[in-house]
């Protein structure tokens, strides 16, 4: 591959790419392009990024997907963040001599972020924050942590530490998994219980599992029925794992007292989705992984791959 390589950086949302990382080591064989804006409609994302040799994405911001693969015959490299992206077609950019790079990724802003999200939740935060600025005073009430059982959906390295969090809140910790063993949870000490119990003991339940085949829609409108009118439920891991309608109605209804919801499908939320507006929803839009030093791992790790690849496709 010879003359000047051009490199595109989507989904750029706050403008941090370029002071994430030094990007100077590209200077004297790519141009580098940056775009702040999400583009939805493949069509128009497939023109913008038809003259570009390699493409960089965030997370699952942009669906690499088989049909937009083909309309990029140029592509010949997706930098994805993190150490594993769902929403890139593996077999079709095989299939089109693509190469995937992916960088390292660390637990510890989800983690503490999901604290961040239950504290919110229990204590009203947004609510009262707004009322503050808006000239009021306090609007509600909110609930102690210690002594409500902690829920997790899923205890691998995400949920086991989130777990220990609770512990040292004084919360009994439950949880289940299609593979958790008793053996295995009380190892966090935590009590490996059966899904159905596991929505019906929750004071606060927190979703920490992959999304799947075997995962998608896991919690629908049969599990939240299981749950207390008391209840709380928080995603920080994906959406699609929610059945949305579901959710959007037990929290309508009042079926359930609340949710931080941090993941959607689709990404970036409509203006209009009523999780926007749902007075018992703390929603925020997929900043669980969004920190300084994670972004700048991401975007590090991006420029040391962009440049061993155009190293190799160059020599």
């Amino acid at each position: 591959m010879t003359g000047r390589l051009r490199i595109a950086v989507l989904d750029d949302y706050q403008g941090v790419a370029r002071g994430s990382a030094d990007w100077s080591p590209l200077d004297a064989v790519a141009d580098v392009v940056v775009f702040h804006d999400h583009v939805a409609d493949e069509g128009a994302l497939a023109r913008r990024l038809a003259p570009f040799d390699a493409v960089c994405v965030m997370r699952e911001r942009t669906p690499m997907t088989a049909s937009l693969i083909a309309a990029l015959p140029r592509l010949r490299l997706i930098a994805s963040t993190g150490r594993a992206n769902a929403a890139i077609d593996l077999d079709a950019a095989a299939a089109h001599g693509i190469e995937v790079a992916h960088t390292n990724y660390a637990s510890t802003p989800t983690i503490e972020f999901t604290w961040a999200a239950i504290l919110g939740l229990a204590r009203n935060l947004a609510n009262e924050t707004a009322s503050v600025r808006a000239g009021g005073w306090q609007q509600g009430i909110g609930i102690e942590l210690a002594g409500k059982t902690l829920a997790l959906l899923g205890l691998g390295r995400i949920g086991s530490a989130v777990a220990r969090i609770g512990q040292a809140f004084g919360m009994p910790v439950i949880a289940w998994s299609q593979n958790l063993t008793p053996g295995q949870a009380a190892e966090h000490g935590v009590t490996r219980v059966e899904k159905r119990d596991l929505f019906a003991r929750a004071d606060i339940l927190s979703i920490h599992t992959r999304l799947s085949e075997r995962t998608l829609g896991l919690v629908g409108a049969t599990e939240l029925a299981l749950m207390k009118p008391t209840a709380r439920l928080v995603n920080t891991s994906r959406g699609p794992i929610v059945d949305e309608a579901a959710l959007v109605d037990a929290l309508t209804h009042g079926r359930l007292a609340g949710a931080a919801i941090d993941v959607f499908d689709p990404e970036p939320l409509a203006a209009d989705h009523p999780f926007r507006r749902l007075p018992n929803v703390l929603a925020t839009p997929h900043i669980g992984y969004v920190s300084e030093e994670m972004y700048r791992t991401f975007y590090g790790d991006t420029v040391r791959n962009v440049r061993d690849w155009a190293a190799r496709v160059r020599s």
